[in-house]
């Protein structure tokens, strides 16, 4: 691409040779200086961006007939034609006679974006110290009565392409097409909203071209779409007379770390339910796929955001896995009484309340652990920030939202009702199969990368979230969970899978009522399942979610993330 701009550049260039030719023809040299001096500031304003101070050098009949307003309109209108980013003016020469006129040459030097550098020299009309100013000196090489226009010549937009470099969106953007389940992560093409035109046209596409306007093709559309060439043109009433041509530079494929089977498995395994899944590399934290609404919806995380709770009161010291608890159906933290589900009575060690998700454990640890660090551990665990899909910029563009807990968690009550998941914590799946990735990664967060970005690494270093014992001692929690406890239905013959479920109440009540008017109210829930497998080397981290589902996290999620396992592994 370096190369092929140089070549831009060469065509551009002549330009400023036309420009001081033409210029040069017939002139000879006036006196006076307040005529260069008056040019010379004008210049320096046009530069900033003065508009007022570009107006103060106009003659007074010119500043009966143009405003700062229209200084601003018609500069800024030729630097959107000629899709300026930079501006340099030079050393002003003169005063000159040209043709009977006084003037004086302003060297311009400008960098564009679709027509590589232009340099030129305007000559501008001056007397008694002043600009008699005219709209054709917006740019260097227009004439008396034209202005600047160009003709399009539009790039061809690249291919996102999965981690084994075979396509998942290609194609021209009037005719994209995703292939098999990858539409959700490459995202669409439209019409792209008034700001993310302007944008496109100051880059030098035409008005009403399409964009990437979500996903991928939104965070990535500048690379993906190239960089239009065609033909700046100096318009009049005669011929149109080309000033710059440039040759359109094709877009830059975008890579993934997507596996195309293993997306396609587990858009198969979540179905028509509306859910998500988000499918990691455990040894990296590569995202290998997503389904649904794997991180664009963030919801309650129910109990498992207990592999958090678990992991701060682990390293907080105060529970160790063989602490004894007492079998009860609930307990009352910050003086509102938290049941089990079901209202089933459980207890014991912490392994087998964690195994049968005991409210009545965690949500007292909760409390005792405390607000400030119950919301530290969970930052650490990557709440409340951006997910690292992307890089920074392109996250920016696209707005992805973040797993989120409160962060002036101070009564009992607030951190009790947070350590299970409730209250107002919410997650995506893409959060849950990270934080099960950093357990199974031995206590270690990696970057939840979704592109072969090398800048990616810099921006997202590897989190040491806790020890490498903690993590130890909650992936075999997590292991027990699947053996014996509520996720058995995630477990799968011949390889040791370690999860935790999760079933988050809505505060919603469910159509699916008693007709005993003196029963409690049923309220919908959310299920999930997080894991990670083989457990001893982790190859897999995934997590599951069923908003509003007919069932927990065990009976609902967990068989979701068995087929995927089954899958991947």
């Amino acid at each position: 691409m370096a190369d092929r701009r140089k070549r831009l550049l060469a065509r551009a260039l002549p330009l400023a040779l036309i420009a001081v030719v033409a210029f040069g023809g017939g002139i000879i040299f006036a006196g006076g200086s307040a005529d260069r001096d008056a040019v010379t500031r004008f210049g320096l304003a046009w530069s900033a961006g003065d508009y007022d101070a570009m107006l103060a050098e106009l003659s007074p009949g010119a500043q009966d007939s143009v405003d700062a307003t229209t200084l601003s309109r018609a500069y800024e209108g030729a630097a959107r034609t000629a899709t300026t980013t930079a501006l340099a003016v030079g050393e002003s020469r003169g005063p000159l006679e040209e043709d009977g006129e006084t003037v004086v040459a302003m060297p311009v030097t400008i960098e564009t974006i679709a027509f590589g550098t232009i340099d030129g020299e305007i000559a501008v009309p001056v007397s008694d110290g002043a600009i008699e100013w005219r709209p054709d000196l917006v740019f260097p090489g227009l004439r008396e009565g034209e202005k600047l226009d160009r003709r399009t010549r539009l790039p061809k937009r690249a291919p996102i392409l999965a981690e084994d470099r075979t396509p998942l969106a290609e194609g021209p953007a009037d005719a994209r097409a995703t292939v098999g389940t990858g539409g959700i992560i490459t995202g669409e093409i439209s019409k792209p909203a008034a700001d993310q035109a302007e944008q496109m046209v100051s880059r030098g596409f035409p008005d009403g071209a399409l964009a990437g306007t979500s996903g991928l093709e939104l965070a990535f559309d500048s690379t993906l779409a190239g960089t239009p060439g065609g033909e700046l043109l100096a318009v009049g009433s005669g011929e149109p007379r080309v000033l710059a041509a440039t040759e359109p530079i094709a877009g830059e494929p975008v890579r993934t770390t997507i596996d195309p089977d293993l997306q396609d498995a587990a858009a198969a395994a979540l179905g028509d339910t509306f859910g998500g899944a988000a499918v990691l590399d455990a040894r990296n934290g590569d995202v290998m796929a997503l389904a649904g609404i794997a991180f664009s919806a963030p919801q309650p995380p129910g109990s498992t955001f207990k592999m958090i709770t678990t992991s701060g009161a682990l390293e907080a010291g105060i529970t160790r896995p063989g602490e004894e608890f007492p079998v009860q159906t609930s307990a009352v933290v910050g003086g509102r009484e938290i049941s089990n589900a079901y209202d089933e009575a459980c207890g014991g060690d912490l392994v087998e309340s964690f195994a049968e998700s005991c409210n009545s454990v965690f949500a007292p640890l909760g409390a005792e652990l405390g607000g400030p660090k119950l919301v530290d551990i969970s930052e650490r665990f990557g709440f409340n920030s951006p997910p690292s899909l992307y890089n920074k910029r392109a996250i920016a563009a696209v707005g992805l939202p973040e797993s989120t807990i409160p962060t002036d968690i101070s009564d009992d009550l607030t951190a009790g009702v947070s350590a299970i998941g409730q209250g107002e914590v919410l997650a995506t799946p893409l959060q849950m199969a990270s934080v099960a990735q950093t357990i199974g990664n031995g206590g270690v967060r990696s970057p939840t990368s979704i592109v072969r970005d090398p800048t990616l690494a810099g921006e997202y270093p590897d989190v040491d979230v806790v020890s490498g014992e903690v993590a130890e001692q909650v992936k075999e929690m997590m292991i027990e969970v699947v053996a014996a406890g509520t996720g058995s239905a995630a477990a799968l013959p011949d390889v040791t899978v370690a999860g935790k479920t999760g079933t988050a109440e809505l505060g919603t009540v469910s159509g699916e009522q008693s007709t005993d008017p003196d029963a409690d109210p049923v309220y919908d829930v959310d299920a999930w399942f997080a894991a990670f497998a083989p457990a001893k080397n982790p190859e897999i981290a995934v997590a599951v979610l069923i908003v509003q589902a007919d069932g927990d996290g065990g009976t609902v999620a967990a068989p979701i993330v068995r087929a995927i396992l089954d899958a991947g592994l």
